[in-house]
């Protein structure tokens, strides 16, 4: 399960390194994919398997399927990480994300996000608020 904030730098080669805590489930290979709100999921090769044939299960008649497909398949770079942790990140990805030097990755339960971290600092800013009217949204009579 991948939990808690990390404040990694991207190099000037475009690699990350990824927080130690995490390499191990990410040793067999990892897939970095455009998220949604403009950050990167990272999953572990399996994780991402698993959804990538829900994924190509959907009715690919469906315009939204073909179009979500392409989009999610097509931004996909399969990594593993160098004795150090660190991944490359892709041109692609880190233009789609507007990754700088400073970076937040994320725990997400079954996945990791990386952020930029002033676009990171922004979404906390705006989504604040709404975090405790979605816990009953989400978790209805849980707390």
């Amino acid at each position: 399960m991948f939990l808690g904030t990390h404040h990694p730098k991207l190099d000037d080669k475009g690699r990350l390194t990824l927080p130690a805590k995490f390499r191990d489930a990410l040793a067999g290979g990892l897939m970095v994919t455009k998220g949604q709100d403009h950050c990167l999921y990272v999953f572990p090769r399996a994780e991402f398997e698993q959804m990538a044939r829900k994924v190509a299960d959907a009715p690919f008649t469906n315009e939204a399927v073909r179009a979500y497909q392409r989009y999610l398949f097509a931004g996909t770079d399969e990594q593993r990480p160098d004795g150090q942790g660190r991944v490359s990140i892709a041109p692609e990805l880190r233009r789609y994300a507007g990754l700088t030097k400073e970076c937040v990755v994320i725990g997400a339960i079954n996945r990791l996000e990386i952020w930029d971290a002033q676009a990171w600092q922004r979404y906390l800013d705006e989504h604040e608020e709404s975090y405790a009217e979605a816990r009953e949204e989400v978790l209805p009579g849980v707390f």
